[in-house]
């Protein structure tokens, strides 16, 4: 564990952490719908939130995502302590969806494995197929995958 994790305090969001999350989020451009802060945990240094991702919870599924760590605070492992925290919460399959092959790749070494869209849980095809058609008509590569 490096020094900095050390230092952390990795919790769940409470209310207040809102604003927080919601400038992390906007700063990736990421979906800034559906932040919900009690699906969310975070990470805070001295008494300020550089990280945080969530957990979508749908019918018999989740969905892993808005996992941000702070420009500053970047490869420095605190990426893979995050990610690792919210697939250990997962107590039902766990999907996700990305953009680009380097996600992908940072996926692929906590077990996710691609999937395609028609075999996806019944209950996320509305959710991923808004972002499947809007990477389509923005030639984006869209990666959708799942917890092996």
């Amino acid at each position: 564990m490096s020094e900095l994790i050390k230092r952390c305090r990795l919790r769940q969001a409470i209310p207040q952490d809102i604003w927080a999350i919601r400038g992390l989020v906007l700063g990736a451009f990421l979906d800034p719908t559906q932040l919900r802060t009690e699906q969310f945990w975070v990470i805070e240094l001295e008494g300020k939130i550089i990280a945080c991702g969530q957990l979508r919870t749908f019918e018999n599924a989740l969905e892993l995502g808005s996992v941000v760590v702070k420009q500053s605070y970047r490869n420095q492992g605190l990426g893979n302590y995050l990610t690792n925290h919210l697939i250990e919460q997962a107590k039902c399959p766990l999907y996700l969806e990305c953009l680009g092959d380097s996600l992908k790749t940072f996926y692929q070494r906590f077990g996710f494995v691609e999937v395609n869209f028609q075999d996806i849980s019944p209950s996320l095809p509305q959710k991923f197929g808004l972002t499947k058609t809007i990477t389509q008509w923005l030639r984006l590569p869209l990666h959708i995958m799942i917890l092996k």
